[in-house]
């Protein structure tokens, strides 16, 4: 049973990308629900059995609703799915959350009020790291957050790669239907700087961070070759946005 002071919500609800979590994603789940309703998961394409797993939770929890993709098609794909679902249901914004247990769901109240109080912004994560954190990710990502806010002329983007947000879903929508990236692991750093093109302010929240061991569930999908080369290509292309954009963001920012 919920506890009874759960936030119940019609515009805002909570979407879990999932992609072979394991164990792991019914704890987050469980987690989840005890903070917020309604949540939502996309399977993408996940084959180790956790779609029939969560499916079980939903048929007795109507806070809960899973959805399976047949094939994986990266985490960016599998929130658009969830996104387009939730537009034709008449939300108006989504928490993004992992299912790996890195995120803190504690703070989910606290995201959802941030974004409740301004909805026409984007509320961001800013991690905040304990010793167990990898050295060569913490420093890694500071790359990407320099190149995230060189390309919105400093808007205020707290970090470019945490995936714990609130995003207003209709321009995310169209930012996304408007191009074919944002697919995979390139989804969090361009989902953040296309917004701050189209005047989507950035509010930056502090939550901790957990990178989990193997023995205790923890699982990463994160490949420095391939992730690395993909965050490479997609800031050439964000920067040749920006290029182009940068008049009117100059205008933007001196008014």
């Amino acid at each position: 049973m919920m506890p009874p002071n759960l936030n119940i919500s019609d515009t805002h609800l909570v979407l879990i990308p999932s992609y072979n979590s394991g164990a792991l994603v019914y704890d987050v789940v469980r987690a989840a629900r005890r903070y917020w309703t309604p949540v939502w998961v996309v399977v993408d394409g996940s084959t180790d059995d956790t779609a029939a797993g969560l499916r079980d939770m939903a048929a007795t929890d109507a806070g809960l609703r899973v959805f399976a993709l047949p094939e994986n098609n990266g985490k960016g794909a599998a929130i658009l799915h969830g996104l387009d679902l939730a537009a034709a249901a008449g939300f108006t914004h989504a928490l993004t959350l992992d299912a790996d247990g890195q995120h803190p769901v504690e703070r989910i109240p606290d995201f959802m009020a941030a974004s409740m109080s301004t909805p026409g912004a984007m509320v961001l994560g800013v991690p905040v790291f304990d010793a167990a954190a990898p050295k060569l990710r913490v420093h890694g990502r500071k790359v990407s957050n320099a190149f995230a806010n060189l390309e919105t002329l400093w808007m205020g983007v707290g970090d470019s790669l945490y995936g714990l947000r609130v995003y207003p879903i209709a321009p995310l929508r169209q930012v996304m239907h408007g191009q074919r990236w944002m697919r995979r692991f390139d989804f969090d750093p361009e989902a953040a700087v296309r917004l701050c093109w189209r005047g989507v302010r950035p509010i930056d929240l502090p939550a901790p961070v957990k990178y989990l061991p193997a023995d205790q569930g923890g699982v990463s999908h994160f490949n420095y070759l391939r992730d690395n080369a993909l965050l490479t290509w997609m800031h050439t292309r964000l920067l040749l946005g920006f290029l182009l954009r940068l008049p009117v963001l100059l205008w933007r920012r001196a008014g």
